[in-house]
Formats: C-alpha cells, structure tokens, sequence
C-alpha cells in the first residue's frame, strides 16, 4: 500500500517553523553584515604590496574557501574549546564560523571589484591632488560597488542556505525545528517537504530581486 501523505497535523507546530525561520533570517542578516565588516577589511588589506600583509589574510579566505562549512562548524564548536580551554556556545561557534566563511568570499569580491577599476581612473584621481583616501572614497569605490553588487547579492543568499548547517550543533533554526518535530511526529517526508517549501519562499523572491538588477546593470540603467 502506498505512503498517505497528510499535512494537517503541521498546524500544530506553526509556532517552531515561526522560531525557526527567525532564528535563520536572523543568522542571515547578522553573519552577512559581519561578514561585509569582516571582509572589506581583509579585501582591502588583500590590495596591500606588502607579503607580510598579504600571506596571513590569503591563508585564512583559502582555509575558509577550501574546506567545507560543515566541517568548519564542526571543529569550531567541539575542536576549538579544547585548543583553547574554553567553552563555546554553540550561538556564537556558529556565528564566528558563519561571518569568516562569507567574509572570505566577500574579501575577494572586494578586492576583485576594486582591482577593476581601469588604471587610468587612479592616475587621472591623482594628478588633480586627490589623495589616496580619497582617490579610493570618490572615484575608485563608487564605481567598483556597482560592479560587486550582483555577486554579494548572490553570496548573500547562498549565506542563508548555509545557515541550515547550524542546526548539527543544535542551534534552533528552520532545519532544527523540523528535525525536532519529525522527532516529536515521525513523519519526515511531510515534515522536511514543508521546511523546503519555507526555505523555497524565502529564497525565491530574493533570486528573482538579484536578477532584476543584474538586468538593470546590463541596460545601463
């Protein structure tokens, strides 16, 4: 006989997908914004000649960009600790893990979009005196954001899918809750279909915004 599908008994549990779904827009918006910190400080120190600046910040994005986010969260909530014989919550290993993964990608947006800018805007800014603050404040970055927007947009919401990682320490997002209430019901495919549905809403809207502008940008406008 074939499975009875049946997603009534979901109501009940509206107020976890609710906690869920804030405890996911709530690590997106909060890693994304320490990792746009993060990661224009480690893209600009990325512009430096110097490799004594520059080996150190290429080491961590490569270490962050290379291996697996999950593993990453991983050994900062249970690894971690022991090397340096503290506790970590689990709050805030998923934070730290989550801000330095976007923040390795955002550091090479930014540099990427700043090394764009065609030469002859830096010397032409600077053979009327501006200095270099300045040169990169009006001329240079006004520009390069333009052009970095897109694929922070799109990084931005890879970020948020990457958020359901943080439910294996057993911080109470979307994907957490889902495996709470499958516990609690026993009904996974019910269960975890809804949870895709709600990431699917969240999401869509957010990659249809994205291509929006991409197309904006490519009329010029």
């Amino acid at each position: 006989m074939g499975y009875q599908w049946g997603f009534g008994f979901l109501l009940r549990y509206t107020h976890l997908f609710v906690v869920g779904v804030e405890v996911t827009l709530a690590y997106t918006v909060g890693t994304v914004l320490l990792g746009l910190l993060l990661g224009l400080l480690i893209g600009l120190g990325r512009l430096s000649k110097s490799r004594l600046v520059n080996l150190p910040l290429i080491a961590l994005i490569e270490v962050f960009r290379c291996t697996p986010l999950l593993v990453q969260i991983i050994w900062f909530y249970y690894a971690l600790p022991i090397i340096l014989n503290i506790q970590i919550p689990a709050v805030v290993a998923a934070t730290l893990v989550l801000s330095f993964y976007t923040a390795a990608f955002y550091a090479e947006i930014f540099r990427g979009g700043i090394a764009s800018i065609e030469r002859g805007q830096w010397d032409a800014a600077r053979a009327v005196g501006l200095r270099p603050w300045h040169v990169m404040r009006l001329v240079v970055l006004p520009q390069a954001i333009r052009r970095m927007v897109p694929p922070f947009l799109n990084q931005s919401i890879i970020q948020l899918k990457n958020t359901s990682l943080v439910s294996t320490i057993a911080v109470p997002d979307l994907l957490y809750q889902g495996t709470l209430i499958t516990g609690d019901t026993f009904r996974p495919l019910e269960v975890y279909t809804a949870v895709a549905v709600i990431y699917f809403v969240l999401l869509f809207p957010l990659t249809r915004l994205v291509q929006w502008y991409e197309g904006r940008l490519q009329r010029g406008h």
